[in-house]
């Protein structure tokens, strides 16, 4: 469930690669790029459809949820909760009665606490910073809660995967990855001082999500994000991948407070939802350290470098430009 988004395509396409039978649930109107050229069988429908739920499920010895809806700069936050929490409330009452080998659910770095400067943060510290995270955290927090307390009270085979920011090829709508376009491209000539986050790389977590369904423990949460990076050190190693010019000013972080901020009055007045508010610029440097060791130990995850990942975004972004360019050229002739 998921499998059109980016960390769901690399998950279908994994199972794929190593032969699986792979069912895919997705709705009518979802745009399949990203799985067009894999021969998996599609169930059409919506989060709230139970017979259709039932029938996606039916016979699956693993479901791997991966749907979610980023939208943290919405003036109306209803429709985050609608999708992270309600339709996943929905998905999971199918799950319990469907016979299940484990359900993957795919939760986010967002959910770890924050470490001291000197810690990097685990599964266990408790949440702790509930007041900073605005609606989006909010309902992600409550969306894992939901997967757990089904693990325990209803004896849903579920594991939790924590990802951090993934990074890699076959983007086809950026996300996190939009600023490593922007680099790939020339088009990101600053850098926003003070920025640092959790990394990782998309095949990787990929990798995750297979070794969660074989050895993850039920009811168990795992942090899958690779180390720690300042959005400069990103966009240079996207840059260079390419032979781009690398970001060369840097802005204070206090001045992305202030566009963050601007922006938000502008959404409120003009009542139109704009792609940045002060808990965007909060959510983009606000996490410490994370420590991956349990992932290893349990499930046997060994992430490779994220520089690779973002090496072979780049060049994937900049390959997407060349063809469009290319195609443009040959519409107009």
């Amino acid at each position: 469930m998921g499998a059109t988004g980016f960390v769901g395509s690399h998950v279908t396409r994994k199972l794929v690669s190593r032969g699986d039978d792979v069912r895919v649930y997705v709705r009518e109107t979802s745009n399949t790029v990203a799985i067009d050229d894999l021969g998996v069988e599609r169930c059409y429908g919506d989060l709230r459809d139970v017979e259709a739920l039932r029938a996606a499920m039916a016979d699956r010895d693993v479901v791997y949820y991966c749907v979610v809806d980023t939208r943290f700069y919405l003036r109306d936050p209803a429709p985050l909760f609608a999708t992270n929490v309600e339709s996943l409330r929905h998905v999971l009452d199918v799950a319990t009665q469907a016979n299940l080998h484990r359900f993957v659910f795919c939760s986010t770095i967002g959910t770890i606490a924050i470490a001291e400067p000197d810690q990097s943060a685990t599964e266990d510290m408790p949440f702790n910073w509930a007041d900073k995270g605005g609606a989006y955290i909010e309902s992600r927090c409550r969306a894992e809660d939901l997967v757990l307390r089904h693990a325990r009270e209803r004896g849903l085979p579920a594991v939790v995967l924590c990802v951090s920011n993934p990074y890699g090829p076959l983007d086809w709508q950026p996300n996190q990855g939009l600023m490593v376009q922007m680099a790939a491209l020339g088009r990101s000539p600053v850098y926003v001082r003070g920025v640092s986050a959790e990394v990782v790389g998309i095949e990787d977590v990929a990798d995750a999500f297979l070794l969660a369904a074989e050895r993850g423990r039920v009811g168990e949460r795992y942090i899958i994000s690779e180390s720690y990076m300042s959005q400069r050190e990103i966009l240079a190693i996207a840059a260079s991948a390419v032979g781009a010019r690398p970001p060369r000013f840097g802005v204070p972080l206090a001045a992305m407070y202030a566009f963050g901020g601007l922006l938000g009055l502008a959404s409120r007045l003009l009542r139109r939802d704009l792609p940045m508010n002060i808990h965007g610029v909060r959510l983009s440097h606000i996490m410490t350290a994370a420590d991956h060791g349990k992932a290893t130990r349990e499930l046997g995850w060994r992430p490779r470098p994220t520089a690779e990942s973002i090496r072979a975004a780049a060049r994937f972004y900049v390959e997407q430009a060349k063809s469009g360019r290319r195609l443009s050229s040959r519409l107009m002739r």
